[in-house]
This record gives structure tokens, C-alpha cells and sequence, in this order.
């Protein structure tokens, strides 16, 4: 009669294993959805917020290459009102002024009819 209570024993003793391995496989199946659906959440927001800061920095390249463009333009023309002539062309067609002893030319349009 002992080895029948000892085959009953044995018998307990492995459904017990076996019931404390599925336990174990899942508790670490249920961490892994976890850990799996947190890391699937981060690199979905992750990826919204690279989206916007790429979009962001575009628009602030092209604002600083129209930036540098004016800042050229702007150098380009300091560069020429170093130049006198071009600052008598300058006086002479927005303030009418002239050298002295110049005598300014005024071409009028005339009506095409009047010659």
C-alpha cells in the first residue's frame, strides 16, 4: 500500500510542477503584452512628435534661407551705396537733385496722334 500512496504523491506533486510552470508562463506572457503594448504606445507617439519637429525644422530652413537670401541682397546693396555715382543716380531719381551745371532733361510722353 505504500507505493500506492507514493505513486498518488508523485502524481499531486507533478500536476502541482506543472500547474506552477503554467502560472509562470502566464505571468511572463502577460508581462511581455505589457511590456509590448507600452513599447508599441511610445514609438507611435514617438513618431507623431518626429513627424511635427520635421516639419517644424523644414519650415525654419526654408525661413532662414530666405533669411540669408535678403541678408545677401542687403550686404549687395551697402556694397553699392559705397559707389558715389550710384548714389547721385539715387539723388537724381528720387529727389530731382543734380550736379551743378547740369541741366536736366524732361522727355514728356506725347499722344501718338501729335506729330
Amino acid at each position: 500500500m505504500r507505493k500506492v500512496t507514493t505513486s498518488a504523491n508523485s502524481t499531486s506533486q507533478t500536476s502541482n510542477q506543472m500547474a506552477g510552470a503554467r502560472r509562470r508562463i502566464r505571468l511572463w506572457l502577460g508581462f511581455m503584452i505589457v511590456f509590448l503594448g507600452w513599447a508599441g504606445y511610445t514609438f507611435i507617439s514617438q513618431s507623431g512628435e518626429m513627424r511635427v519637429k520635421a516639419q517644424q525644422l523644414e519650415e525654419r530652413r526654408a525661413s532662414m534661407t530666405a533669411a540669408t537670401q535678403s541678408l545677401e541682397q542687403l550686404k549687395y546693396e551697402i556694397n553699392r551705396l559705397q559707389d558715389p555715382e550710384y548714389i547721385g543716380q539715387i539723388a537724381m531719381k528720387k529727389y530731382g537733385l543734380y550736379k551743378p551745371g547740369e541741366i536736366p532733361v524732361r522727355v514728356s510722353e506725347s499722344p501718338a496722334g501729335d506729330n
